[in-house]
């Protein structure tokens, strides 16, 4: 009786094996021994059958239901879904030795297990699946590079995005504000300018206050203002306003000394105009005076506006083909303007342009990419604080790109695996592991090279690209 269970279950679960694609194709004989070797079990929805650093033993085939899996790190770290068919969880040839998440089912889930001591027995009997068990490990990796390396995008696209809204809400909220006081401005213009006219003005009085305004509006001064001196005349101007009785004086008085205008000019100015067009007519100028500085701060923050918006569209090379010639040093600089929130922390930039470099033939977007992950990392090794020398140079066909920070350096230990796939010295959350992977593999790609040296105070990514494409891509991406 129990043979015939035994027989009866192994039958059933050979014709469970049958409908996974790995197993499909499989001799009668092969798939009575997976049949044997596997364990089934039944878990239920919601019920978690692998921990965080358990060790990695089984293999996982998912008969019926669903699985998923989550990378620790936090809420938003990558989840993977297993839906019936798949294989998953420890594969041979795999050097995974801990689970690095939480496995869950999601469904009532029914599959089979079978542990890491039948691999070498398994692979001696049924050959093929060692091959099609390598194209599965390659396709694991290749999609858990694909959602870490989009994850590490949208983190670096979140902290552009937060330093860009930043940069963008000052100019912006500087308009505004001239914007509010420029139709203050107006409205007393329009006041004064009524008044004026009420005013029997001969023509010679006329020119006089015209005069006076032009010479005000068009007054630049060509050395720095002395802020003393500047204070000084402020006083005096406020001082005489006040003894004619003119309204407002304290708003008038900052106006005209900011524009060069003394007591001796305004004296000029009462004496061909009369006492009674005075007050009238000084309100008027420097009603005017500030309009001019207004549209100046407007025109000002609008065009910082403009040259962000540029910098982001040149950064992404929106409406451009893929590969085309690529001005480095434009790059870098659209690049440190994305960055510029973090720069004004306390990073002094270098710049040390080779003004003759030629350009080069690449992906633009992709090679802003590798900038912005070689200037973050070293704006975050100098924790804010510290000298970026940035600098570029021809090398016989190709260019070198370096960036230099003087951070307290790279320890030796890890400086080996810094290129490494998944490898971080960020704390949990904090970091993929993917930004200089994903660097390299991009500079590769462009049949270039990605090298670093480090001692405390003098750390250098340097990398080398030819200035034009030899056929074919380097590496697949």
């Amino acid at each position: 009786m129990v043979d015939d269970l035994n027989t009866k279950n192994t039958t059933r679960l050979m014709g469970d094996l049958r409908k996974i694609a790995i197993f499909s194709d499989l001799p009668e004989e092969s798939l009575a021994w997976l049949a044997e070797k596997f364990e089934e079990i039944h878990l239920r929805p919601g019920e978690v059958f692998i921990h965080e650093g358990d060790p990695a033993e089984n293999l996982f085939v998912i008969l019926e239901g669903e699985i998923r899996f989550q990378i620790s790190g936090g809420p938003d770290s990558p989840i993977y879904r297993v839906p019936a068919g798949q294989v998953t969880g420890l594969l041979p040839y795999s050097r995974m030795v801990t689970y690095r998440g939480t496995g869950q089912a999601v469904l009532q889930t029914r599959g089979l297990v079978l542990h890491k001591k039948c691999f070498p027995e398994l692979l001696q009997r049924i050959p093929v699946l060692g091959q099609r068990f390598v194209g599965l490990l390659a396709d694991r990796i290749r999609e858990t590079t694909r959602v870490q390396t989009q994850r590490d995008k949208m983190a670096a696209l979140g902290k552009l995005s937060a330093g860009l809204a930043h940069e963008l809400n000052n100019p912006a909220a500087a308009a505004q504000r001239a914007t509010a006081n420029l139709r203050e401005a107006l409205e007393t213009v329009r006041d004064a300018s009524i008044r004026l006219a009420r005013h029997a003005l001969s023509p010679d009085q006329r020119e006089t206050i015209l005069r006076f305004e032009r010479e005000a509006g068009e007054y630049k001064p060509v050395i720095p203002v002395d802020t003393l001196a500047q204070s000084d005349r402020e006083e005096r101007i406020a001082n005489w306003l006040e003894r004619r009785r003119v309204p407002d004086a304290w708003k008038i008085a900052p106006v005209l000394a900011d524009v060069g205008v003394d007591v001796p000019g305004l004296e000029s100015l009462a004496a061909e105009v009369g006492d009674s067009v005075l007050n009238d007519a000084l309100i008027r100028i420097a009603s005017l005076i500030s309009v001019e500085r207004l549209i100046v701060e407007i025109e000002h923050s609008t065009k910082r506006i403009s040259e962000l918006v540029r910098a982001v569209k040149e950064y992404s090379h929106m409406d451009r083909p893929a590969m085309e010639e690529t001005d480095v040093h434009q790059g870098l600089e659209n690049t440190l303007t994305m960055l510029g929130h973090q720069l004004k922390r306390g990073i002094h930039v270098v710049r040390e342009y080779d003004k003759g470099l030629p350009p080069v033939c690449a992906y633009g977007g992709e090679l802003n990419q590798v900038w912005t992950n070689l200037i973050d990392n070293a704006i975050e090794a100098m924790h804010g604080q510290g000298e970026l020398r940035v600098r570029t140079a021809r090398e016989i066909d190709g260019i070198v790109v370096e960036i230099c920070d003087d951070g307290p350096g790279i320890p030796a230990d890890v400086l080996p695996h810094i290129f490494d796939p998944f490898f971080t010295t960020k704390g949990v959350g904090e970091g993929t592991g993917l930004g200089l992977d994903m660097a390299c593999r991009i500079v590769k790609n462009h049949h270039g090279d990605l090298r670093v040296s480090s001692q405390p105070g003098n750390t250098r990514f340097q990398v080398y690209l030819p200035i034009t494409q030899p056929r074919g891509p380097a590496i697949e991406q």
